[in-house]
């Protein structure tokens, strides 16, 4: 068996992804599938390349070397096929290589961008996995890309990168059944969820792992129920089969209901990142006063959100390098009666 780029491009995967479980994920692979690719990388170079540790998988001395020469390979094929694209493009038209996770502002950000480089060819990239993101910052696949970092869990952000912070703490709220028994709180208790199931996506960074993090400080572990599907996840939450952490600017449909968690023991960090060698990166400093503009609107969009904004006195009421809107008086921003619960409960 002889070694070429998509076996190199697996390994590098799996270094960076720190399990064969994340690496099949972001490559679109069945674990199953990666694993047997992995025996035959092994076999081919003739030793093993990783341990199967408790927390993960570790390149070992010989992986390690392999990978410092695979890296350069992987990323000089990958600026290759940047080039070749920008190529193709013609006509002298430069192109920005948008990437993000999901979240409520990356649409009013890619119109805000769209309409500031009229000129240039924006393109957008959804990828549940930050750490993918970076790897695609890394081997010039994108320009720049919004992504978040769980609390407690720092991203592996490659050297070179520009960073700058969007929001420095996302407090995570929780989706429940309208007919949950705390769904009429202003908020919920962690405590008062022990004992529902909640839904994890496998393939975002460590997003169970900050849930256990949370669950520890309650000494128990969570009932979890893995789920990469959105509307798979989004029926199994309205049926009242599971709960789900979620973020604050996301919208409720039938027979939902968002809620912010007490004490917030549920966070993220929110960046924007950038290549500063891109060529169409000529102004970070205007892409991430946009987005964090294009964030106001979806926070102040969102009822529960723009009631904890409220409570806290955020800085975001107060918008991001522009005015905000104007402030309606707090009692706009209160539940109804029915839906308001003592202090402390």
């Amino acid at each position: 068996m002889e070694l070429d780029v998509r076996h190199l491009r697996a390994l590098c995967a799996i270094a960076d992804a720190g399990s064969v479980r994340k690496a099949a994920v972001q490559l679109g692979m069945t674990q199953p599938s990666l694993t047997t690719q992995l025996r035959r990388i092994e076999k081919a170079v003739g030793g093993t390349l990783f341990t199967r540790e408790r927390t993960g998988s570790r390149p070992t001395p010989l992986g390690r070397s392999v990978l410092s020469r695979a890296r350069p390979i992987v990323a000089e094929m990958s600026a290759l096929m940047s080039a070749a694209q920008d190529a193709a493009v013609g006509g002298g038209t430069s192109r920005l290589r948008i990437g993000s996770t999901a979240s409520r502002a990356v649409v009013g950000w890619l119109r805000r961008v769209r309409d500031r480089l009229s000129d240039t060819d924006t393109t957008i990239h959804i990828e549940v996995s930050s750490n993918a993101l970076l790897e695609m910052l890394a081997t010039n696949q994108l320009d720049v890309a919004f992504v978040h970092e769980p609390e407690f869990f720092p991203l592996r952000v490659p050297p070179g990168l520009d960073q700058r912070v969007v929001v420095e703490r996302e407090p995570q709220f929780v989706a429940v059944s309208t007919e949950h028994p705390r769904a009429g709180r202003s908020s919920v208790r962690l405590a008062d969820l022990v004992t529902d199931s909640w839904i994890v996506d496998p393939a975002a960074d460590d997003e169970y792992a900050a849930l256990r993090r949370a669950f520890a400080t309650l000494g128990c572990e969570p009932r979890t129920v893995a789920v990469r599907d959105i509307t798979t996840a989004a029926d199994l939450v309205v049926s009242g089969e599971t709960v789900s952490p979620c973020q604050p600017t996301s919208r409720s449909r039938a027979g939902m209901t968002i809620l912010p968690l007490a004490d917030d023991p549920l966070a993220v960090r929110l960046l924007l990142i950038a290549r500063p060698g891109a060529a169409a990166v000529t102004d970070i400093a205007m892409l991430h006063r946009e987005l964090e503009q294009s964030y106001v609107e979806a926070a102040w969009a969102s009822p529960a959100y723009r009631q904890w904004l409220m409570r806290h006195n955020s800085p975001l009421l107060h918008g991001a390098g522009d005015p905000a809107p104007p402030r309606p008086p707090l009692e706009a921003f209160q539940l109804p009666p029915q839906s308001r619960v003592a202090r402390g409960t």
